[in-house]
């Protein structure tokens, strides 16, 4: 079997260097987006001052250098007034990525502030007690660290390696996939102003005819987000998976909907118990709009 390195020189990064001793979710993940992309070995030693300069050799989490053209990927030399930021921040930015994953992980901007600030800082920043950071966690989590760690190298072909590889690649592929997803919803979907009652609601719809999503709901969930119209937002309709109708759901758990005043309409073959959605086979703008109205609460279903 070939050297993965020397397989690898080509395309740009022959070998990723990142710091021995205990791991952590940062240096971990973002070993992870490298290893998906470039499959070359991961050491955990210190960097020689010619690999941190060397384009060929990612530096992660180590190193004293940012600097993303040379794939040198180091946040602890940056002041303490530095907005919170970890090595993953970094290797994504250089992806293009960053931007996308701060709005769609929303457990990205937590690792960063735990990693520069620590779990005190970052129980203060959520508003959470203390002990609440460390009840997050889990199992796979610390298995995979831990046996990271414990090793001075992992190449392709190995238990670990792999695993970290496709947790990388699915992270590219969904903040990718979820562009794609925006760009088509904003490209395809109509803003209804729904009134009832004195209110307007506002509705966004995703005709069926716009082609058939992996999972038009979300789609059009981070549409909304991307498009910064959540405040606004009320409800979003959008082709259902499983039928040749449509889903009928309220953005946010907004509190005027509750769709479970619907259940009894002939057209509408399920609603969620706790009111956040509907199924129905409903086709038609005007009577889609019709079950939002019928959906309207004024305030909330504990009211």
């Amino acid at each position: 079997m070939a050297d993965p390195s020397v397989a690898n020189s080509a395309s740009g990064v022959a070998k990723i260097v990142t710091h021995p001793g205990g791991a952590h979710k940062d240096d971990l993940l973002a070993c992870g987006v490298l290893a998906a992309m470039y499959r070359c070995p991961i050491e955990r030693r210190e960097p020689t001052p010619a690999e941190v300069t060397d384009p060929a050799v990612a530096i992660v989490d180590i190193g004293g250098v940012h600097e993303a053209a040379q794939n040198a990927f180091d946040h602890h030399h940056f002041p303490r007034e530095h907005p919170p930021t970890c090595a993953l921040s970094l290797v994504l930015q250089s992806l293009g990525l960053y931007d996308d994953a701060l709005l769609f992980c929303d457990w990205l901007e937590p690792a960063e502030w735990f990693d520069s600030r620590g779990p005190n800082k970052t129980a203060e920043w959520l508003g959470v007690p203390r002990r609440a950071v460390s009840r997050l966690g889990s199992p796979i989590d610390g298995t995979l660290l831990r046996r990271f760690a414990s090793q001075p190298s992992h190449r392709p072909g190995e238990v670990v390696y792999d695993f970290l590889a496709l947790v990388g690649q699915d992270l590219v592929d969904y903040l990718r996939d979820v562009r794609q997803g925006i760009a088509a919803v904003e490209q395809a979907s109509e803003r209804w102003a729904v009134r009832v009652d004195g209110d307007e609601l506002e509705v966004v719809f995703l005709p069926r005819s716009s082609g058939l999503l992996d999972d038009p709901s979300a789609s059009v969930a981070r549409y909304v987000r991307a498009s910064e119209r959540e405040v606004a937002t009320a409800a979003m309709v959008y082709p259902d998976r499983r039928g040749s109708g449509y889903g009928i759901t309220r953005y946010e758990d907004d509190p005027r909907l509750d769709f479970s005043r619907v259940e009894a309409e002939p057209d509408v073959h399920f609603a969620h118990k706790s009111g956040f959605m509907c199924k129905t086979s409903a086709t038609a703008p005007a009577r889609l709009q019709e079950l939002v109205r019928l959906g309207f609460c004024g305030g909330g279903p504990d009211d």
